[in-house]
C-alpha cells in the first residue's frame, strides 16, 4: 500500500535496527496511518469512548506493521531499479547493506504481526482487508503492474486510497459510503501526486527502466493528464459536503484546496519547469493533508 513517495530529508541509516527502520518507509506509513484514522473518528458520531479509542490505537498498529511489510517488501522486489536512481540508492536493500533473505524475513514477521493485533483486537474485516491492500501493493502493483503499463500508478492507486476505508471497517465492522468518498478521494489524488514528481524524475525512471507516463507519452502528455485528474479530484473534494459528512467548514477549505491543486496543474501544463513540477508535488502532499485535517476538525468542531 502506498499513496506518496518522497526523497529522504536525513543522511541514510547506518546501524542495522535503523536500516530495517528505513524500509518501512516511515514518512510514508505514517501518512497511510493518519489517512486510516481519519476513517476511523469519521466513523464514529460524537467523542469516542475510552473502548473505541482502544480500539483505533490497536487498528492504527496493525496496520502501521502490514503498510511497513509491503514498503519492506517492495524494496526486495525493486532494489535493482532503486539503485539506478538518485532518490532511492540510499535505500539499505540497494546498497547492498541487507540482503534479502533479512528484509524477506522482516517483512514476513511485521506482516504476521500486523495481520495477528488485526485479528484478535480489532476484526476479521479489517485483518482481511489489510492483507488485501499487502497483496495488492507488494505484488499485484509492484511485481505486475509497475513494470508493464504506464497506468501504474492509476490501477495501483487503489491499494493507497485503501487506509481510510481499513480505518472505518476498524470502527464498524462494515464498509459504508462514506468510506468509499474518502476512498476516491485518494484514489484520483494518487496519478497527479505521482506524475509531478515523475515529471521531474524523469531521467531516474527512464534509466529504471520503469514506463512511467512521462517515459512513454512524454511530458506534454502527462501535464494534460494531471490538469484532467485534479479537475476531477475537485468534484470528488466536494462529496464529503454534498453527502452530509461534513459541513460548510470542511466544504470551504476543500474549495481552497482544490482550486490550488488545479491552478498548479493548469501553470504546469501551460508552461513547464522542474521548479513549477517539484511546487506541484509537494502542494499535493499539502493538499491531501489539510483536507483530511479539515475534515476531522469539522467532525468534531460542526458535526
Amino acid at each position: 500500500m502506498t499513496t506518496v513517495s518522497t526523497p529522504p530529508l536525513v543522511a541514510p541509516p547506518t546501524s542495522s535496527w535503523r536500516q530495517f527502520y528505513a524500509l518501512t518507509k516511515p514518512r510514508v506509513v505514517q501518512l497511510i496511518v493518519f489517512c486510516a484514522l481519519i476513517g476511523m473518528v469519521l466513523a464514529v458520531p460524537g467523542v469516542p469512548s475510552w473502548a473505541q479509542v482502544q480500539l483505533a490505537a490497536w487498528a492504527c498498529l496493525g496496520i502501521w506493521l502490514v503498510a511497513g511489510a509491503a514498503a519492506a517488501f517492495n524494496c526486495v522486489v525493486e532494489q535493482h531499479i532503486d539503485a539506478r536512481m538518485k532518490r532511492t540508492a540510499w535505500r539499505p536493500t540497494a546498497k547492498g547493506e541487507l540482503s534479502n533473505r533479512q528484509t524477506l524475513l522482516f517483512s514476513a514477521g511485521l506482516c504476521a504481526l500486523g495481520s495477528a493485533i488485526l485479528w484478535w483486537s480489532v476484526n476479521a474485516l479489517t485483518m482481511w482487508l489489510t492483507f488485501a491492500t499487502f497483496v495488492g501493493y507488494a505484488v499485484v502493483y509492484t511485481v505486475i503492474l509497475k513494470p508493464l503499463t504506464p497506468q501504474n500508478i492509476v490501477i495501483g492507486g487503489a491499494s493507497g486510497a485503501m487506509p481510510p476505508v481499513l480505518g472505518w471497517a476498524a470502527m464498524t465492522n462494515d464498509v459504508g459510503p462514506e468510506a468509499a468518498i474518502l476512498f476516491l478521494i485518494i484514489f484520483l489524488w494518487t496519478p497527479p501526486h505521482f506524475w509531478a514528481l515523475a515529471l521531474y524524475r524523469v531521467e531516474d525512471y527512464r534509466k529504471s527502466g520503469l514506463p512511467m507516463l512521462p517515459v512513454t507519452h512524454g511530458s506534454e502528455f502527462t501535464r494534460l493528464q494531471m490538469l484532467l485528474y485534479t479537475f476531477i479530484l475537485f468534484a470528488a473534494c466536494l462529496m464529503p459536503f454534498i453527502y452530509g459528512m461534513s459541513s460548510w467548514l470542511y466544504l470551504a477549505v476543500a474549495v481552497v484546496l482544490s482550486v490550488g491543486f488545479c491552478s498548479y496543474t493548469w501553470r504546469l501544463w501551460r508552461s513547464y519547469s522542474d521548479t513549477l513540477a517539484r511546487q506541484t508535488f509537494r502542494f499535493s502532499l499539502i493538499h491531501l493533508s489539510v483536507l483530511f485535517a479539515a475534515m476531522l476538525l469539522d467532525h468534531y468542531l460542526l458535526g
